[in-house]
């Protein structure tokens, strides 16, 4: 029972945070799933978005991205702690072409002051989808 309230008090910490994230609001986003050390975060295509050659612009996708894998970390933290990005690469890995995309965050370590975390975002169109971008990223657990 406990594992299961953890879990559920997680999803609403996660989601009461990506809810107060004034930019997630203004790209659109949706957060999509809540899991153990895993987070997927939704961006429909809009062109208020785009680049100049109409892709999505690198600038959302890293976004939604970094905020995947910081909630993501979030999940791992330690009690009462809250997450803040330390750095991250992302490799662009194809034009962001797409009618909507994902970005999943993964933990790959929980340590007691940093995550380290791995993030893709994939492109859909047309019933099928492509991994776009790559991400490692660090994230360090903050007390209040």
């Amino acid at each position: 029972m406990s594992d299961h309230n953890d879990q559920h008090n997680i999803e609403q910490r996660v989601t009461a945070s990506f809810n107060a994230q004034g930019l997630m609001t203004t790209l659109g986003a949706q957060l999509v799933s809540v899991g153990d050390g895993e987070v997927h975060i939704a961006l429909p295509f809009s062109i208020r978005l785009s680049q100049q050659h109409g892709y999505m612009h690198a600038g959302a996708t890293t976004s939604i991205v970094d905020s995947a894998c910081g909630y993501a970390a979030l999940t791992k933290a330690p009690a009462g702690h809250e997450v803040v990005t330390v750095e991250f690469k992302i490799n662009m890995l194809r034009p962001a072409i797409g009618e909507r995309f994902l970005a999943i965050g993964r933990v790959q370590n929980a340590g007691k002051q940093l995550s380290i975390c791995t993030g893709e975002v994939l492109a859909f169109k047309d019933g099928a989808s492509k991994v776009i971008a790559l991400m490692q990223a660090t994230m360090m657990h903050v007390a209040p």
